[in-house]
């Protein structure tokens, strides 16, 4: 019993000569972690606004277009829990550089393509390489930080940075589909990944692995294919229908393999993802506050870019630019949410009132029609958005990696992304049929016309919006009853080896 009281205690404040935690140069490597954040999540919505351009440079389908996506989506979806546990295990430094590295050369292979099909194996490639990336960064970010006072400041800054690379990308994608080509899209994440890689072998110290690594095979088999399934069931649904029988295998079957993942994780020496990690009220409502951001947030990128292109006619960069009021609020909210507000509210009202705020910032976006204008109607629920969503999301991610010891910070960061992936396949799932059936709705109520057409095209976008603010308002109720509002404990510092 000693033993298990032990890892489930908070990890201490202080530090110690052979602990990563308070060396001089951890502000830059804030500075190359962040930078790595930034192209993974970026590169969720850059590849979107350039699809046309590829479509018709390399002649594929319509039908085949999605699997630029959701190729990307499924093998980093189902694949994150494994790259954070082998963070943990042979050491976050060298699965961060591996992750570049991979993910780097995914991309000139991506940008070079010839080929419909070597696309599509660039982006899996993409995913696989983003699935050791990403958790290792968040990892490398809680066991660097791990003083009260400066934690909340380097969290608020990764989650900046998170947060805006979706909006980030959209304007980037626009711009170098414009003014050069698609594949750019592709190798301007070499110039990231450059940029970080010299980082990390720079200020990064290698970490003291003193346990022979142990990887929990049938549970990382388990998990791996029910995400797989899950990711595919619901990407499966956009192209086919909620009834068919592989969307519903997909899902029932994905289902299935995770409760025999979660009975396997209670029976083995060494799982994949330890359950206390989850059953901590402060750690599993934070998980559960980035599920529901990443379903809100996919609602506002994917059929608000539509709305701004197909229905008001702005071009990809004009699109692209709308966004940035909601990254200055995204930004200026991560970064003064967890130091103004947290230590005086606590994590369960800055997470509730952050789902608050973007809800009604949504809500706003509902009233819009073919006539909106950008500073009237479209500017005050981006910005009220991005304060919601930076509020939430820079308070999620300190109190998901809470406590946390230091050879569990990977696998916990690794479920902050799979929440965050999994929830936007579910809306986007969701949301493309609630779109599909207001349009439609519409459109057998109205006498046939360009004009019914258009206005058709905002009902289906508007309806998805309304959902949006829906699934916001869950969130504020879940994490009311869920969150304790007591001070999030910072992680472990990670033993290094003396330079």
């Amino acid at each position: 019993m000693s033993t298990t009281f032990d890892r489930e205690a908070p990890a201490s404040g202080k530090t110690d000569s052979g602990r990563r935690g308070s060396h001089a140069m951890r502000w830059w490597v804030l500075v190359v972690l962040g930078t790595a954040q930034l192209m993974v999540t970026l590169d969720a919505t850059v590849v979107n606004i350039a699809l046309p351009a590829a479509q018709h440079d390399l002649g594929f389908s319509d039908g085949s277009r999605q699997w630029v996506i959701t190729g990307y989506a499924l093998a980093f979806g189902s694949l994150l829990l494994l790259g954070g546990r082998l963070g943990d295990l042979f050491g976050r430094r060298t699965t961060f550089v591996t992750g570049l590295v991979g993910f780097a050369g995914a991309s000139v292979v991506g940008g070079a393509a010839g080929s419909f099909e070597v696309l599509v194996g660039a982006r899996v490639a993409q995913g696989l390489f983003a699935a050791l990336l990403a958790p290792a960064a968040l990892s490398l970010l809680s066991v660097t930080f791990t003083q009260p006072s400066e934690r909340p400041k380097a969290f608020g800054i990764f989650s900046a940075l998170a947060g805006a690379g979706a909006a980030v990308g959209l304007l980037l994608g626009g711009m170098l589909t414009e003014w050069t080509s698609w594949r750019w899209v592709m190798y301007v994440n070499v110039i990231f990944a450059g940029v970080a890689l010299l980082g990390a072998l720079l200020l990064l110290a290698k970490p003291a692995v003193t346990e022979r690594p142990r990887i929990d095979i049938p549970g990382t088999i388990t998990v791996s294919a029910a995400l797989f399934a899950i990711v595919y069931g619901f990407a499966h649904v956009e192209s086919t229908s909620w009834t068919n029988p592989v969307t519903l295998g997909s899902l029932a079957g994905g289902v299935v393999l995770l409760a025999v993942f979660v009975w396997l994780e209670t029976r083995v020496a060494h799982p994949l993802l330890p359950l206390r990690l989850v059953l901590d009220r402060t750690r599993g409502g934070a998980f559960l506050a980035v599920f529901v951001l990443g379903m809100g947030m996919f609602s506002i990128f994917l059929f608000l870019t539509y709305y701004l292109e197909a229905s008001i006619g702005y071009s990809p960069i004009e699109a692209g630019l709308a966004f940035l009021p909601m990254v200055v609020g995204i930004v200026a909210s991560s970064t003064t949410a967890p130091s103004l507000l947290l230590p005086r509210v606590g994590p369960k009202i800055v997470i509730t009132a952050g789902f608050l705020v973007s809800a009604s910032g949504m809500a706003l976006l509902t009233q819009l029609t073919l006539d909106s204008t950008y500073v009237a109607h479209i500017m005050p629920g981006m910005i009220l958005l991005g304060l919601g969503i930076g509020a939430v999301m820079t308070t999620a991610f300190q109190g998901a990696t809470s406590g946390v010891h230091h050879e569990d910070t990977g696998v916990a960061s690794a479920l902050i992304n799979t929440s965050q992936q999994v929830g936007g396949s579910i809306s986007t799932a969701l949301l493309t049929t609630v779109a599909s059936s207001a349009t439609t709705d519409y459109l057998t109520s109205h006498k046939p016309s360009a004009l019914t057409m258009a206005q058709a095209g905002v009902e289906g976008y508007t309806a998805t919006l309304a959902w949006g603010a829906g699934i916001f308002v869950i969130g504020a109720v879940l994490s009311a009853f869920l969150i304790p509002n007591r001070a999030l404990t910072p992680s472990e510092g990670e033993p290094v080896m003396a330079h």
